[in-house]
């Protein structure tokens, strides 16, 4: 059975453990590992961070937030971050040396380098005035 749903939420940090809840449910029902299921959670809240902390700057705004697993073998978690505020492709951003000390490497980046690690592949588009940021994670 394919699992879709679609939130469509406050960018705010408050609404991070409704997704959370939200996918556990489905990735346990889709019968991902406690383990798979804690990396992708870490995932998501990198990437929401960003969103509730920097998309809208000073204003309020939403997120949607649509995810899909697949029935294939392996089953595959389709996840997509959509807002419609300040443009901005976090794969641009160099990733950081992460061989460096933390002082010697400055501050950021460090997120980015975690969920571009976990996915399995990432992907960013600006249609409509609207980012959206896919990710994909084989449940093996």
């Amino acid at each position: 059975m394919a699992i879709n749903e679609t939130l469509v939420i406050k960018a705010d940090l408050s609404s991070l453990s409704l997704i959370n809840e939200k996918l556990e449910a489905s990735l346990e029902l889709a019968g991902a590992s406690f383990g798979l299921i804690t990396k992708i959670e870490l995932m998501v809240e990198e990437i929401f961070v960003n969103i509730a902390n920097y998309a809208y700057g000073d204003k309020e705004g939403d997120a949607t937030i649509i995810y899909s697993i697949s029935d294939d073998d392996p089953k595959v978690l389709e996840l997509s971050f959509i807002d419609s505020g300040t443009a901005y492709n976090p794969l641009e951003k160099e990733m950081p040396d992460i061989s460096l000390s933390a002082e010697d490497r400055g501050i950021g980046g460090l997120g980015i380098f975690l969920y571009k690690t976990i996915a399995d592949d990432i992907s960013y588009k600006r249609e409509d005035g609207k980012n959206i940021l896919t990710v994909k994670k084989i449940l093996k």
